[in-house]
């Protein structure tokens, strides 16, 4: 028997279909709600070998895969850069931790006015040169925050580099995956998401070998951060656009109004899919809350709870970050066997279980702790990127992806200031420097402990309620929103035309690729 995909595509008998069949609002609620159990049921498709599953992709999809890797773990460096100066910077600007941690909050909150900005351009306009601004207004703003003078300042520009960290996330998947051969996806969705923990890797290393250790404190370290991206600017210039969006952009050509058919594929994508679009920002919100709940602070609490010192800090972080690393990669991997929800909900269980010594382990045995901690919110985070693809209207892809995310980030944002304020309510004797002066401490660990736990509830609990489209077409032939907008006839016409322009009847570049490797037949794409 044959399946069908959400957009019409078929599959074939040795392929094991989607999770589920039809998109939520072809179904009554009663009847929605009744395949909630049935649907988290692990498909149990077939394991290939890791490394064969990589083999698949091409060159140019490598390099776009390590374009949006590196520009995403880039992001997370410079967005971490402020949890690791925490205290330096409040003594430079004379202000507590929590009023620093405002920096934190407000490059969260508007990383969301970002990501509509460039979403929006990337679908409309490419995925390039939304991109390279992206960059470019990193550097910019890193080289202003290491120049602030004054607290206002100091927040004036983390609002700013908000707006321009909101913006690559969408794209920077979009980028690394739609190309990407159907079978790898999982694998290569944790590997992306990874970019993240390697990022705020990075950023520890650095900040233990820029931060104090010259006259200019902490400075340095954000001065650092504006120049690898002008290498990924380099980078991306020389590279073309995704196969994916240039077919988008042939349909749009083709029917003579590229701007009035991407607003007509808007009306459409709100029309059909409003309430998705609701559901992955309530995901998101969950996710992040996870990851900032479980990171942002986690430094403080190393330093102020348990007195560890500066080494000790860098080697748990950089051991927890490994952990992140590894669990990212194997369970993106495993959710293409075991299915989207049940990976994530299953790790997510793992994580919560093991909340308690992460929170409150005061020896160096935390850093087991910290580990397996980031082990499993960051091989929840591996299944995202693509189970964010998956769901998003093929149209607005990349603003779907990054807006529901960065709303997510919206709703998380006060993370680091909720537990540094809730944690002052629960003080521990004051530590004494040698000079006698007296440094506040603090419970950070019972609050995080608390905090974490219902913020797992509450992401088990979404997922479950949620849909799930595993091994979704990316194609424009399969994009049912796009033919509603565009017309069958304008796509097949655009087709005709890239077929002609090959030179191979009904294979594109993409699955020509794909067909040498042994991937998929012609006939299956036609």
């Amino acid at each position: 028997m044959a399946d069908h995909y959400p957009q019409g595509k078929v599959i074939s008998n040795d392929v094991e279909p989607p999770v589920e069949s039809h998109p939520p609002l072809e179904k009554t609620p009663a009847e929605y709600a009744m395949t909630r159990f049935s649907s988290l049921k692990p498909p149990m498709n077939k394991a290939p070998n890791p490394f064969r599953l990589l083999a698949l992709l091409s060159g140019k999809q490598w390099l776009f895969f390590f374009v949006g890797f590196f520009a995403w773990s880039w992001d997370a460096f410079d967005f971490f850069t402020v949890s690791l100066t925490l205290s330096d910077l409040a003594e430079t600007f004379d202000k507590t931790n929590t009023q620093i941690s405002w920096g934190i909050t407000l490059v969260l909150m508007f990383r969301s006015v970002g990501s509509i900005l460039f979403g929006l351009a990337a679908d409309r306009y490419g995925r390039k040169w939304p991109f390279v601004v992206n960059n470019l207004l990193f550097i910019v703003l890193e080289l202003g925050t290491g120049f602030c003078q004054t607290y206002k300042q100091f927040l004036a520009c983390r609002a700013l580099f908000g707006i321009a960290m909101g913006g690559l996330y969408g794209n920077a998947a979009a980028t690394a995956l739609e190309d990407c051969p159907e079978a790898a996806r999982g694998i290569v969705s944790g590997m992306l998401q990874q970019g993240y923990a390697f990022g705020y890797l990075l950023a520890t290393a650095f900040a233990r070998g820029l931060v104090n250790t010259t006259s200019h404190g902490w400075r340095p370290l954000f001065w650092f951060g504006a120049c690898p991206p002008v290498l990924i600017i380099a980078f991306r210039l020389c590279l073309p656009e995704t196969d994916t969006f240039k077919e988008r952009e042939l349909v749009r050509n083709e029917r003579g109004n590229i701007g009035a058919t991407f607003i007509a594929e808007g009306r459409v994508a709100l029309k059909r899919h409003w309430l998705l679009l609701i559901y992955v920002v309530l995901l998101m919100a969950g996710f992040n809350f996870m990851s900032h709940g479980s990171q942002d602070i986690y430094p403080t609490l190393l330093t102020n709870q348990y007195n560890f010192s500066p080494d000790a800090v860098t080697v748990t972080q950089v051991v927890a970050n490994l952990g992140a690393m590894t669990g990212g990669t194997v369970v993106g991997y495993s959710s293409q066997i075991f299915g989207r929800r049940f990976s994530i909900i299953f790790i997510s269980v793992i994580g919560a279980a093991i909340l308690y010594p992460y929170t409150f382990t005061s020896s160096h045995a935390i850093i087991a702790a910290a580990f397996f901690e980031q082990f499993c919110v960051q091989g929840a985070w591996g299944v995202i990127p693509i189970h964010l693809m998956e769901l998003s209207p093929g149209s607005f892809r990349t603003f779907v992806v990054g807006t529901s995310y960065q709303f997510g980030n919206l709703a998380s944002s006060a993370s680091s200031t909720i537990e540094t304020e809730l944690g002052a309510r629960f003080p521990l004797p004051p530590k004494i420097s040698a000079t006698g002066k007296k440094t506040p401490r603090y419970k950070y660990g019972l609050v995080m402990c608390i905090f974490m736990g219902c913020v797992y509830a509450y992401t088990i609990l979404l997922t479950f309620l949620g849909p799930e489209y595993l091994g979704r077409s990316f194609e424009v032939q399969h994009d049912s929103d796009l033919s509603e907008a565009a017309g069958h006839d304008t796509i097949e016409a655009a087709l005709g035309k890239i077929h002609q322009r090959q030179g191979v009847a009904g294979v594109s570049d993409g699955d020509a690729e794909a067909t040498e490797k042994g991937n998929v037949t012609a006939s299956e794409r036609v």
